[in-house]
């Protein structure tokens, strides 16, 4: 099997899609000849030209405007928001337009446009290239949320966005697009609302998202050495969300830990643990833990930066908490 790094299973999505299907296309800030802010557009210009791979003025608004309108006409847009904090000036766009047009029209007008952004911290962005603002956006009726955590499911997952019917926002992490894994050699689609079981356990599960994954299962094998066995979960898709695949999991460890990047406080994590209270308080042997910022803007000094957000060794915490070995 070929060898993909994030970024580049997120690329060969969009242009297996484009070769495809002549009405998907791209536009965003810098998404030709600079390629997009992290370079996950590069030479995709050479290939597509500028009609299918677009540059836009510096406006938010305006390109999530363009992309419902285009999608409203029969295309697939898959529009790149350069960071995720920006997603606030587009808001009125993606809240009150793109999520209500099917609903209002009783199912007359489809949406089926594709929201990449990416973001989060780890590399001293500052404040306000920082945030995780996913949970925002689990909140609006209408909205599909995607937060995928490795190269294949970004692949499978993206395809499955612009494919479709609504709007979808699909949630990249800047850390993670140099990490590489095997792929299929041929793309293999990913349905919207099923997690995936990374690890399997019998002590604790921790559902986990984004770059928490791979914090996770490093907290997981270090806790492996202490003699608890730990399940990593992760859910993929925010909205809608694989309560089956969740809820199966802590029933049969009997513990949960939540953790993500985002601030702990009204963050996805609340959501998680209030349905695994709900369906699965039978079988909890200990209150759910829960991992995730501290309720501050991220600093940008690295030290700074490094304490508010959280790490393996905060994974690892919850779950010592969560078996009585804290």
């Amino acid at each position: 099997m070929p060898e993909l790094s994030y970024r580049e299973a997120v690329r060969d999505a969009l242009s297996q899609a484009m070769r495809q299907d002549e009405d998907v296309f791209v536009m965003g800030e810098d998404i030709a000849e600079m390629g997009g802010s992290m370079g996950v557009t590069a030479g995709m210009l050479d290939e597509f030209g500028r009609e299918r791979i677009r540059n836009t003025p510096i406006s938010e608004i305006a390109i999530v405007g363009a992309g419902i309108g285009a999608a409203m006409q029969g295309m697939r847009p898959v529009v790149e928001v350069m960071y995720e904090d920006f997603l606030t000036v587009s808001m009125e766009q993606i809240v009150n337009q793109a999520a209500k047009h099917r609903y209002m029209s009783g199912g007359q007008l489809k949406v089926p446009l594709t929201i990449r952004t990416q973001g989060g911290a780890g590399w001293s962005p500052g404040a306000q290239h920082a945030q995780q603002v996913e949970a925002w956006f689990v909140h609006v009726p209408g909205l599909k949320v995607v937060f995928a955590s490795t190269a294949a499911d970004a692949r499978g997952l993206l395809w499955s966005s612009i494919y479709d019917d609504n709007p979808v926002l699909f949630f990249e992490h800047r850390s993670l697009y140099p990490l590489k894994e095997e792929v299929p050699e041929e793309l293999a689609p990913v349905p919207l609302g099923k997690g995936r079981v990374h690890r399997e356990g019998d002590d604790v599960t921790v559902i986990a998202t984004g770059r928490l994954v791979h914090e996770a299962l490093k907290a997981a094998a270090t806790a492996e050495d202490d003699g608890v066995s730990v399940e990593v979960v992760d859910p993929r898709t925010l909205q809608p969300l694989d309560e089956e695949l969740l809820v199966e999991s802590v029933k049969k460890t009997n513990r949960c830990v939540v953790a993500h990047e985002a601030v702990a406080r009204m963050g996805f994590g609340a959501e998680v643990a209030a349905v695994v209270q709900q369906q699965a308080f039978d079988w909890l042997d200990a209150p759910v833990e829960r991992v995730g910022a501290k309720f501050t803007p991220v600093p940008f000094a690295p030290a700074m930066e490094n304490y508010v957000i959280p790490q393996a060794d905060d994974v690892l915490h919850a779950i010592r908490r969560s078996v009585g070995r804290a």
